[in-house]
């Protein structure tokens, strides 16, 4: 049993995000206690399991999938990986384009929707850090600019403000 009086050592933000990380991996696999939420191997093989069994049961389907960003594509190509779906795209095709075949309701109940959580975690994780970062560096709190009521029109391109 550990001493009251010592300070146990914090976990780091990467820590933290790599275990939640992992616990939305164990939903997605639809684990039936705690224990099994906590044990990310199992949920890998569950969902393995049920790609599996799905694809018996449904054609699989070529599927393009469009990342607005380099860490969204990332994620999904080492989500698909994780489940044994091979990425790919065609010649021509933008890095932005990711290909695979896989059945239509792995895709709508498992890969994509544990893909749109992973994926906001980690924006809300990359926004946190950007702010930090924009802070210590530039000594100023990081935020969006102000929103206005009204537009106010712009002179038109080579013309000069009045001055006062």
């Amino acid at each position: 049993m550990p001493a009251h009086n010592r300070s146990t050592p914090q976990a780091s933000p990467e820590e933290l995000l790599v275990e939640k990380l992992r616990r939305i991996e164990a939903l997605y696999a639809r684990a039936g206690t705690d224990g099994e939420r906590l044990a990310a191997h199992l949920a890998k093989q569950r969902i393995k399991a049920r790609l599996q069994d799905l694809a018996a049961q449904q054609p699989e389907i070529e599927y393009r999938f469009s990342m607005s960003d380099q860490w969204s594509r990332h994620l999904f190509v080492a989500l698909m990986r994780r489940y044994d779906i091979v990425p790919y795209r065609y010649h021509g095709q933008r890095r932005t384009t990711v290909m695979a075949r896989v059945t239509k309701q792995f895709v709508d109940e498992t890969l994509w929707p544990e893909f749109q959580d992973l994926r906001q975690t980690l924006t809300d994780y990359f926004d946190q850090v950007t702010d930090r970062v924009i802070e210590q560096a530039l000594d100023i709190r990081a935020s969006e600019a102000e929103e206005r009521q009204e537009h106010q029109a712009l002179p038109p391109m080579g013309s000069q403000a009045p001055l006062s």
